[in-house]
């Protein structure tokens, strides 16, 4: 379990998951709020077993980091000094150990939720360190295009557990409520106000690199949903100059498509899209 220290002092817990055949490309897993990187097992372990190596960090206050971090369950989530910048800076470090272990071969990040929005900031400031990019469950980062808070909304009812916009599997939300390392807080609860404005902005305009760019989304997504990524598809389009952009909306999935009853389709579509992109070395 490599970890680093980041200019606040705080530790930052990944994990590197090495590539069960010849490897023929890097992914960086970016989780998003109040999860943390060990509910992606099934994706991780579909990735390596076609070629691709993993890094999977637990974001600034979330999961391990968190833990080490804040040492109480109860302040999970919370990102602590540095806010939302220092949690990008952290993820930027571990883009860059992965470039440095792996120098002759392509990295690809996948951010989910929040840490697509991320993803979205690393693709405006640092996209020559990167190959493709993937954001699962994003938004256009813009008021009235991103929901913030009451993702639950269309299904609330006495019998709720406030959970069911993750998943249409109820065996997910229970997963998810029963894990000690996660929190249904939402991001004004945990970041406050100034810091989740930092989460707004649009893509850069005139990006220098034109690189591949996959967009998944549930139907039923109350994050953003089909609308707001297809307003960002054709924001990275007409903004940034990207000429390959790929939308996929899965119809009765809502926000966590890698939890969705078809995630096995999922999984396979987003293998698809980086070994078309990226050729094996075998």
């Amino acid at each position: 379990m490599p970890e680093f220290t980041d200019a606040h002092g705080i530790a930052i817990v990944y994990d590197v998951h090495p590539a069960k055949r010849e490897p023929r490309g890097v992914v960086q897993i970016m989780h998003g709020v109040g999860e943390h990187s060990g509910r992606y097992g099934a994706l991780i372990d579909q990735l390596t077993e076609n070629g691709y190596i993993v890094y999977a960090g637990d974001l600034r206050g979330h999961g391990r980091t968190g833990m080490k971090q804040h040492g109480d369950v109860e302040k999970l989530g919370r990102l602590g000094p540095g806010g939302v910048g220092a949690t990008l800076a952290a993820v930027w470090r571990i883009a860059q150990i992965a470039r440095e272990e792996n120098p002759d071969l392509p990295v690809v990040v996948l951010g989910h939720s929040g840490g697509s929005f991320l993803t979205q900031k690393l693709i405006n400031d640092h996209s020559e360190g990167f190959d493709g990019f993937i954001l699962s469950g994003s938004a256009y980062r813009m008021p009235g295009w991103l929901r913030t808070g009451g993702h639950n909304k269309p299904w609330d009812s006495n019998e709720s557990t406030g959970v069911e916009w993750l998943s249409s599997d109820p065996a997910v939300g229970a997963a998810f409520l029963a894990d000690p390392l996660t929190t249904d807080k939402s991001p004004m609860e945990l970041f406050g106000p100034v810091e989740v404005a930092k989460i707004f902005g649009r893509p850069r305009r005139n990006l220098a690199h034109d690189l591949p760019l996959l967009l998944l989304v549930g139907r039923e997504d109350t994050v953003g949903g089909p609308r707001s990524v297809h307003k960002l598809a054709d924001a990275y389009r007409a903004r940034s100059g990207l000429t390959d952009i790929t939308t996929l909306v899965y119809p009765g999935a809502r926000h966590e498509i890698f939890n969705e009853v078809m995630q096995a389709d999922v999984r396979a579509d987003v293998i698809a899209w980086l070994d078309k992109r990226f050729p094996s070395r075998d």
